[in-house]
């Protein structure tokens, strides 16, 4: 195999001697230009692999280079090099199409893997678009489904794999934010180092910094011994920061800082540390309406928000329900010691006709359920909870005479009613297990334990 060619524009001469020693044993085929006058003629001889490029050029910026790169057919990956390493230039520069960029000064070893990533990116990127032109995917990394939306999730984080760059995911709760994280972690080159998540939601505000970063003895009460945060857990692997808009302002100024530098300082320390994460962040918010309401740092989630991930809804996803729902019953089906094997089309029907707003959570939930509670070869609509009910149209009886249609706002019911019944309704079939009935309701024990109280004592 030929040896990927390499377009170094580095104005300064005893730096790109200095990064050709870098990439001495790596076998570059390496072409140097000094000015973007050169680049252009470089480029014009045949498009290079990849271009590390400075920014800062005698004859002009090298982000008027970077756009006329992007602008070619099989554009080749571009990483940038700024010794002016302020967050607003590296910005700038991914959002014109960079795949990674270096602050000057920088070891060999970034510099190595830096390429590497991206050589291996853009290699993964071209696989993928022959693969796409072939017959769709029902699956990926653990998801299931086959619906056009799911086909461009799957080449997006098939792209984003391999790189070093942030992932962010946003999508309803129960579309798989997490799945996602999992997926990146395990295509990527940190597939062999830990993947730490935390919910920014389920930990109190006061907590959550400590989560993150660790903390010190005495730090405060209870810290009767050192704790590492997940930061120091995740070294050499994936950070994923779930409902990250939930964090506190002040909290996410350490987090941006931690991010740029790579160190911290554990609640109550004073010495820094270093950890090398990579950052997987998710949402079921829209980030950039927080942002603009003032609860989300603009400067953050412009350093996060490198790689997108939208998730789209189940109602969306038109047969993947069946193909969800299909799994779903066969894995329940084992774990409990069950016949079940198929859905009747009355049962198969209400699941298609269901708005899922609980997504594919929402889902594998109501497949347990029934799969728990009966038996025999085939899931029957009778079977399935009376949530899933709830979002079929009804099926009316035809009338003897011609009849003003009901008014449709009379089957509203109040949200706060809804959400009773089905709790209650969940703790009966569970035969007043608290713990199982949260488990098929997705929410956790204490959320229905307070609840019930809450109606015990006349509060709701």
């Amino acid at each position: 195999m030929a040896p990927a060619r390499l377009l170094l524009v580095e104005d300064t001469v005893s730096l790109a001697a200095l990064y050709r020693e870098f990439l001495r044993d790596e076998g570059y085929d390496i072409h140097h230009a000094p000015t973007l006058a050169e680049a252009r003629a470089v480029l014009a001889a045949g498009p290079p692999d990849a271009v590390l490029l400075d920014l800062r050029l005698p004859d002009g910026d090298g982000l008027s280079l970077l756009s006329e790169i992007r602008a070619r057919r099989n554009a080749p990956p571009v990483v940038v090099m700024t010794a002016h390493g302020s967050v607003a230039t590296a910005v700038e520069a991914m959002r014109g199409g960079a795949s990674d960029f270096l602050a000057k000064p920088f070891a060999a070893e970034r510099l190595v893997v830096t390429l590497a990533n991206v050589l291996e990116r853009a290699a993964l990127r071209r696989e993928v678009a022959t693969l796409a032109a072939g017959a769709p995917r029902g699956g990926f990394a653990g998801f299931i489904g086959a619906a056009p939306a799911m086909q461009a999730v799957y080449r997006i984080l098939e792209n984003a794999a391999a790189s070093r760059a942030t992932v962010f995911v946003t999508g309803e709760s129960g579309t798989g934010k997490e799945l996602a994280a999992e997926a990146v972690h395990a295509l990527s080159p940190r597939r062999e180092g830990p993947f730490v998540a935390l919910n920014c939601a389920a930990i109190p505000k006061d907590l959550i910094e400590s989560e993150i970063f660790g903390h010190v003895r005495g730090a405060f009460t209870g810290a009767v011994a050192d704790r590492p945060g997940a930061a120091r857990t995740a070294d050499g692997g994936t950070l994923f920061l779930d409902e990250l808009c939930e964090m506190d302002l002040a909290l996410q100024g350490k987090l941006l800082r931690f991010i740029q530098t790579g160190t911290f300082v554990p609640v109550g320390g004073t010495k820094p540390l270093t950890t090398d994460v990579r950052f997987v962040c998710a949402t079921n918010r829209d980030p950039l309406e927080e942002v603009r309401a003032g609860r989300f740092r603009e400067d953050l989630y412009y350093r996060l928000h490198v790689v997108p991930v939208p998730l789209p809804p189940l109602r969306e996803r038109g047969e993947d329900v069946l193909l969800l729902a299909e799994a779903f019953l066969a894995r329940s089906a084992a774990e409990e010691g069950k016949r079940f094997v198929r859905f009747a089309p009355d049962a198969a029907a209400l699941l298609r006709a269901h708005r899922w707003p609980g997504n594919v959570r929402e889902l594998e939930n109501a497949v347990r359920t029934a799969v728990v509670l009966h038996d025999g070869e085939e899931v029957t609509a009778a079977m399935l909870p009376m949530t899933v009910h709830g979002g079929a149209a009804p099926v009316l009886a035809p009338a003897a005479t011609p009849a003003r249609a009901p008014d449709p706002a009379r089957r509203i019911r109040p949200l706060a009613e809804v959400e009773r019944e089905a709790i209650e309704e969940a703790v009966r079939l569970c035969g007043g297990n608290i713990p199982k009935a949260a488990a098929f309701l997705g929410v956790s024990p204490s959320t229905l334990y307070r609840k019930r109280d809450a109606w015990a004592a006349g509060r709701g």
